[in-house]
C-alpha cells in the first residue's frame, strides 16, 4: 500500500514510525515532514491547507491511502477533495471537523445526542461573557470557538483574566469547571463503526504540578491502570457511539480519528471537548503500543469496513512521552537552536529541521518527545526520563513529573 502522511510534527512522526514498520506498507510519503520523518519516509513539500495541491499530490504519487495529521487541513476541506477523486482518506470532512473546528458547534452535537458535559454558554460580547461567568463562578473555563492548536482555553480564578480572554478571542464558549482526572480516548470510525484505542493522559501546562499557562501538551503515558473497569465501554455508549450517530444523522459522517478529553468526575466521565484528529503528545504513547498494524487499521476506516475487523492486539506493558520544548514556548519560542542526541530511538521529532551541515535544529515551540515502553509504567518512565537526559538543547524546557501519580498511586477520582 502506497501511504501519504500530512503534516510535520510529532504525531506525524510518530505515525510514520508505525506505518513503516508495517509489512503491508511499500511506499511512504510525508508532505512536508520534518527531520525525524525524513529518515523513515519519503519528503514532499505541499501547502498542507491546500485541497487542490494535497489531492494532486496524492493523485502523482499514487496513494492508495491519505492520513490527515493536522486539524487545519480538515477544516479547509482537504479530505473531501482527497476523497473526490478516489483517493481513500483517513480524516473526517470539513463538515464533520466542524467537531473541533467550533467549539460551538461541538456542544451542539453534544446536546442533541445526549452526551455527558460541562453546562456551558456561546458568548460573543462581554456583557455575555460576565454573566456567564457569574453563572458558574470559579474556576472560570473559557475556550476560543475556533482552532487554537491546544492554547486556547484558560481556566483560572481570576474573572478579570478570564474576560480579558473572553474579548481577545471573540467568539468563546464559557463552561463550568470539571472536576476530576482527565483522559483522552481515541476511537478510529468509519462513519458508522467505532473502535476505541487505549486510554491515555496527558499534561497541558508547561510547568511541573499543572502550573502555567496551557500548551499543546508536554507528555503523556498510557495504559490507565487507575480507571475503574468497564470505563471505556462506558464512554463508547454514552459518548462516541452517540456522537457517531448524531453526525451521521446530519448527512455528515465522521471517518477518521475521533479524540475524545473527558474528565472523570464525581458524576462519571464528562467530555471536555472532541477533536477530529490524532492528539499530539498522546498518539507517541499509544502507538507504542499498538500491536496491530496501522495502515490496515486506518485503510478499514478509510473504506468503511471497519466492522470487518479482527479486535486490535496491544503490546503489554506501558508507554510514557516527555516532551522537550523550545526556550520561552509557550510563547514565542526561540528557533535555530543546535540540537545534539536528537537522532536516538525513541526520540520522536515535532518542531525540528535539518541546516545545510547536516545539524539538527529546532524549528518550532514542542521540539522533540522522548517515548519510551516498559513492562511496567515506573519502568518507562525511567527510561523516558533518561532519553531526555541523554538530549542537548539550550534553553529546553521539559516537566519532570510526567505520570509521577500514576506511578505513585496518587491519582484520585472524586468521590459521587
Amino acid at each position: 500500500m502506497r501511504v501519504l502522511v500530512l503534516g510535520s510534527g510529532a504525531r506525524e512522526h510518530a505515525l510514520c514510525l508505525s506505518l513503516a514498520a508495517d509489512p503491508s506498507v511499500t511506499a511512504l510519503v510525508c508532505a512536508p515532514g520534518n527531520a525525524g520523518t525524513a529518515s523513515v519516509a519519503e519528503q514532499r513539500p505541499v501547502a498542507t491547507t491546500d485541497p487542490v495541491a494535497v489531492t494532486q499530490l496524492a493523485s502523482d504519487i499514487g496513494a492508495e491511502l491519505v492520513i490527515i495529521g493536522p486539524e487545519a487541513p480538515l477544516v479547509a476541506g482537504v479530505a473531501d477533495a482527497v476523497r473526490a477523486a478516489g483517493i481513500a482518506c483517513f480524516g473526517p470532512s470539513a463538515a464533520a471537523a466542524r467537531l473541533e473546528g467550533s467549539k460551538a458547534f461541538a456542544k451542539d452535537v453534544m446536546s442533541a445526542a445526549g452526551i455527558p458535559t460541562a453546562g456551558s454558554f456561546v458568548c460573543q460580547t462581554p456583557e455575555e461573557a460576565a454573566k456567564a461567568l457569574d453563572v458558574f463562578g470559579p474556576p472560570y473555563v473559557v475556550k476560543d470557538d475556533g482552532l487554537a492548536a491546544g492554547k486556547g482555553v484558560l481556566v483560572t480564578v481570576d474573572r478579570e483574566a478570564a474576560l480579558a480572554h473572553a474579548a481577545a478571542c471573540g467568539r468563546v464558549v464559557i463552561e463550568e469547571f470539571l472536576d476530576g482526572p482527565e483522559v483522552s480516548l481515541f476511537c478510529v470510525s468509519d462513519g458508522t463503526a467505532v473502535v476505541p484505542l487505549l486510554p491515555a493522559q496527558d499534561f497541558k501546562r508547561i510547568f511541573d504540578g499543572d502550573a502555567g499557562p496551557n500548551t499543546g501538551g508536554m507528555g503523556a503515558y498510557a495504559p490507565l491502570e487507575w480507571l475503574p473497569p468497564g470505563t471505556v465501554e462506558q464512554v463508547m455508549s454514552s459518548v462516541a457511539q452517540p456522537a457517531i450517530k448524531e453526525l451521521s444523522r446530519r448527512g455528515t459522517p465522521f471517518v477518521g480519528l475521533l479524540y475524545i478529553g473527558l474528565a472523570m468526575t464525581s458524576a462519571g466521565p464528562k467530555v471536555i471537548e472532541f477533536n477530529a484528529r490524532f492528539g499530539d503528545p498522546e498518539t507517541q504513547v499509544v502507538l507504542a503500543l499498538l500491536e496491530t498494524p496501522l495502515a490496515g487499521l486506518l485503510y478499514a476506516a478509510a473504506t468503511g469496513s471497519l466492522a470487518e475487523q479482527p479486535p486490535l492486539r496491544w503490546h503489554e506493558g506501558a508507554a510514557v512521552t516527555v516532551v522537550i520544548a523550545a526556550a520561552n514556548y509557550p510563547g514565542t519560542p526561540r528557533l535555530d537552536d543546535a540540537i545534539y542526541g536528537g537522532d536516538q530511538p525513541g526520540v520522536i521529532h515535532a518542531g525540528t529541521r535539518r541546516d545545510a551541515d547536516g545539524v539538527l535544529r529546532s524549528a518550532g515551540g514542542r521540539v522533540l518527545s522522548a517515548t519510551a515502553a516498559a513492562a511496567t509504567l515506573a519502568d518507562a518512565r525511567s527510561a523516558a526520563y533518561r532519553l531526555v537526559d541523554s538530549i542537548e538543547l539550550p534553553g529546553g524546557q521539559h516537566r519532570t513529573d510526567i505520570a509521577w501519580k500514576a506511578v505513585t498511586g496518587k491519582v484520585a477520582i472524586p468521590a459521587g
